[in-house]
């Protein structure tokens, strides 16, 4: 850090230096270089300082490292923003309202023309360049008028309203004079306005119909181009036709290289010397400052996925504003002493924005590849790669630059078709080469590894990619065929839009990553901050609202690139986003006129109403209700109740967003009625009985019921359906309708007290009495049962199993009696075991001695055998 703000110190010393070296002699041009160079250095200091001061705040102030690496992509944004941004702020002019009148009339005549143009269109055919002039006209005379009818429209119901409130002339009474005054004043205004507005929208229709009309014409244009054959560069009468239109060339070219010699002429040593030393300066920032950058990456980011896309897109960054100042440099350098025409200044402006251009092509190839730093790369590519394509980003900047200017400089001088088909023959086949080039290395690179290098880590072709890279590669070869069989335009179009899909794309990627790592860098900031375990409902909502960020955030890229990829085809940015004009005009269906911008505003009204309902319930339950003599069933019930109450005016205030009355929604109650009376009846009813077991209260939250067998406490009332959690901590889902069409048992209904009742069976020979003293004795030693009603005990019966006691006793609440009735038994069981009272009589057994058996025969009488 302090190795920047050395550097950030040299800008005044080198200034001085120069200042006093130059004073003399070279007043004028040292003026010139004092001036950018405090321009360049103060901004760029200025920009290190805040760099700085926002590093150690963040190191301050994080208490953590995923808020520290948070500061510190602000730092870093901060840093690219005070670098770009940083341009001095003129003062304007107060501007007045144009005349409507004057703007109609102007937007006529801008019109006129183009419809007569367009009339003789077939016999005097224009270019292309004419044809997006018109359109471009047409389209701002579009805006034009639109602007004019939306600030009328205003004004003409106001009129209206004031009339209104006037009241028609029935012709009974006669009116006061200052009423009928008003009155004509008021009509008078009104005919105008509304003549105005009809005017103006007449004219917006005709300047849409005769840009569709120039669009169509573009586009039959375009295709017939591609299809229209020139000599072939490899001819002799290509060269021919060169030849004979070099001079005509030469001659339209020479009044505008005279004034560049005059330019360059005017330049002194001194200022030349200027502008070297700032282009110095300028590189030599943009090294330090990526080497600082890197350094900066390594200590404060944490390793991911973001510190590869910030460092990336910063790069990019860098790259563009570098080579765009030194642009900048060359062109003030130029003109500091002489000033140029318009015609110049228009080159030098083109020269400026070429460079701007070409330095972010060539710092966003420079950035994905990071040829010497393999973990800094976004792209899965193997290190030779990288480092045999690191040539590559720097000579396509080169070709698209040398070419937009080119291309930019012959439109400004009329130059001629051949040598304009040259040029973009010639720009075309290097470009094809150098990429085709670029394709077959790589290719060798991955053809020729070894089956070590596949068991590595190395990264090789996935089978999508190497297709696309095919279809690249045939394309290429068939621009080059097409371009030297002299299909120039079709060849062209083809090379162009090869390299603009390259663009795009890897700018898209880009931004998509760096979107899609900011949010999960935040979603591990909030992981880390509530714990992994946490299951609140506040982190995991933002968790969502980060990944619903990310995900419309990467669509909108693929929505931009879609329109970008769109430009090379005539269909840039602006005209793809008219395409969408029917978001705020509507679609129309039948009768029914369905507008998306409505439909996007229903939707916003929608979430912020829900929004605001969800955080007054949780105000009104969590802090108001509270200090309130309400119970806590009474407390959920009530926010429950102002829920719903909210959820419905939400509802309503988005059918009002969407232009549907309450009043023209019968035939969404007519459709409900008919559904009901088919498959919602049980909905219907179970949200009935929800809202009368809210508002009678039969059951509340917290109650013990007792429905079907099963036992258990209230947790909730929702819309359809009651949870009732059961003594297993299970939940039983119930019906609310089964609350109210049923035998329910309430247990702690209007806070009853709880009854302990204890049956005992003692042998007949017990001593009632005593048996009656230690029971009671029990209960009126227990400090749960309530004195009133006072504890009792009865002598219930007298059975051949022995005499029954039952035992009452009271206390505050029937959750409790389960716990009491344990204790009571525990002491009167062991008061009984200490007084030798059995529970049960003993068994008795009787012995008695059995009787002699009679014997009988064992065997038959008879004589011998």
């Amino acid at each position: 850090m302090w190795q920047a703000m050395r550097h950030a110190r040299c800008f005044p010393v080198l200034s001085r230096a120069l200042r006093d070296a130059v004073r003399n002699e070279f007043k004028q041009e040292s003026t010139f270089f004092l001036c950018l160079a405090h321009v360049i250095g103060v901004n760029m200091a200025f920009s290190i300082s805040i760099f700085i001061f926002m590093i150690f705040q963040s190191r301050l102030r994080a208490t953590s490292a995923s808020l520290q690496q948070l500061n510190w992509v602000l730092a870093l944004l901060a840093l690219v923003l005070a670098c770009c941004c940083a341009s001095p702020v003129w003062a304007q002019e107060k501007q007045t309202p144009p005349d409507v009148a004057q703007v109609l009339k102007q937007a006529q005549e801008k019109i006129e023309p183009i419809k007569k143009q367009l009339e003789k269109i077939v016999d005097a055919p224009l270019n292309d360049a004419a044809l997006s002039e018109m359109r471009e006209q047409a389209l701002k005379t579009q805006s034009a008028v639109g602007d004019v009818v939306s600030a009328l429209a205003p004004k003409l119901k106001d009129v209206q309203e004031r009339l209104a409130e006037l009241g028609p002339t029935d012709g009974a009474a006669p009116e006061a004079a200052n009423i009928s005054e008003q009155r004509a004043e008021l009509g008078k205004e009104r005919g105008k306005l509304d003549s105005q507005i009809k005017l103006a929208r007449l004219i917006g229709v005709e300047a849409e119909q005769a840009a569709e009309q120039l669009s169509k014409e573009r586009r039959v244009r375009f295709q017939a181009q591609l299809g229209e054959r020139t000599a072939s560069i490899v001819s002799g009468t290509f060269w021919a036709d060169l030849t004979r239109e070099w001079s005509r060339d030469s001659s339209r070219t020479q009044p505008l290289a005279n004034e560049l010699a005059g330019l360059l002429d005017a330049v002194t040593p001194a200022l030349w010397l200027g502008v070297a030393v700032i282009i110095a300066l300028i590189v030599s920032v943009r090294l330090i400052a990526e080497e600082l950058l890197l350094k900066a990456m390594t200590r404060f980011v944490a390793p991911g996925r973001l510190r590869r896309s910030l460092y990336a897109l910063v790069v990019v960054l860098m790259s563009a504003v570098a080579y765009g100042l030194m642009a900048e440099t060359v062109r003030t350098g130029l003109s500091w002493n002489q000033s140029p025409t318009s015609t110049m200044t228009e080159i030098l402006t083109h020269m400026v924005v070429v460079s701007w251009f070409g330095g972010f092509v060539a710092g966003l190839g420079k950035a994905l590849l990071v040829a010497h730093h393999a973990s800094w790369r976004l792209i899965p590519m193997r290190d030779d790669v990288a480092l045999n394509l690191r040539w590559f980003p720097m000579v396509l900047a080169t070709i698209i630059s040398l070419g937009w200017f080119i291309q930019g400089v012959f439109a400004t001088v009329y130059a001629s078709l051949a040598l304009t088909v040259a040029f973009n023959c010639i720009i075309s086949l290097t470009t094809s080469i150098a990429m085709g080039v670029t394709m077959v290395r790589s290719r060798k690179r991955y053809a020729t590894e070894t089956e070590a290098v596949q068991r590595s880590n190395q990264m090789t072709i996935p089978g999508w990619l190497n297709a696309i890279i095919s279809l690249a590669g045939l394309a290429l070869i068939v621009s080059q065929i097409a371009l030297l069989l002299g299909f120039v335009a079709l060849g062209t179009v083809i090379v162009q839009q090869l390299v603009w899909i390259l663009l795009v794309l890897l700018s898209a990627y880009l931004l998509a990553v760096l979107i899609d790592d900011v949010c999960t860098v935040m979603l591990i900031a909030i992981k880390r901050q509530n714990g992994q375990e946490d299951e609140s409902t506040y982190p995991a909502i933002r968790s969502q609202l980060l990944v619903l960020a990310s995900g419309i955030g990467r669509l909108l890229v693929v929505l931009l690139a879609l329109a970008l990829l769109m430009a090379p085809f005539g269909d840039g940015p602006t005209e793809w986003l008219r395409n969408f004009s029917f978001l705020y005009s509507g679609i129309s269906l039948g009768e029914v006129q369905i507008r998306p911008t409505a439909i996007l505003i229903a939707l916003a009204v929608l979430v912020l109403g829900f929004t605001l309902v969800k955080i007054l319930q949780n105000w009104l339950t969590d802090q108001y209700l509270p200090t309130t003599r309400m119970d806590a069933g009474m407390r959920a019930s009530a926010g429950a109740l102002f829920g719903y109450a909210g959820y419905v005016l939400a509802g309503a205030m988005t059918l009002s967003a969407l232009g549907i009355g309450l009043e023209r929604v019968a035939w969404i109650a007519s459709a409900l009625s008919v559904g009901i009376g088919f498959g919602l009846q049980a909905i219907v009813q179970n949200f009935v009985s929800g809202l009368i077991l809210l508002a009678e209260r039969p059951v509340k939250v917290g109650d013990w019921v007792s429905l079907n067998g099963a036992e258990g406490d209230i947790r909730r009332i929702n819309v359809r359906a009651t949870e009732i959690q059961l003594w297993d901590h299970s939940t039983m889902i119930v019906p609310n309708s089964e609350l109210i069409t049923k035998v329910v048992r309430n247990v702690t209904h209007a806070s009853p007290i709880g009854r302990v009742l204890i049956k005992l069976t003692l042998p007949l020979g017990t001593e009632p009495a005593q048996v009656r003293d230690i029971i009671l004795a029990a209960y009126q030693a227990n400090e749960d049962i309530l004195d009133e009603p006072r504890p009792d005990i009865l002598l219930d019966s007298i059975e051949a199993t022995g005499l029954v006691f039952i035992a009452t006793g009271y206390v505050n609440s029937p959750r409790m009696v389960a716990r009491v009735r344990s204790a009571l038994l525990f002491d009167i069981l062991q008061q009984l075991h200490e007084t030798d009272i059995a529970l049960v009589a003993p068994a008795t057994m009787m012995l008695r001695e059995a009787a002699a058996a009679p014997q009988s025969k064992t065997h038959f009488e008879g004589g011998p055998d």
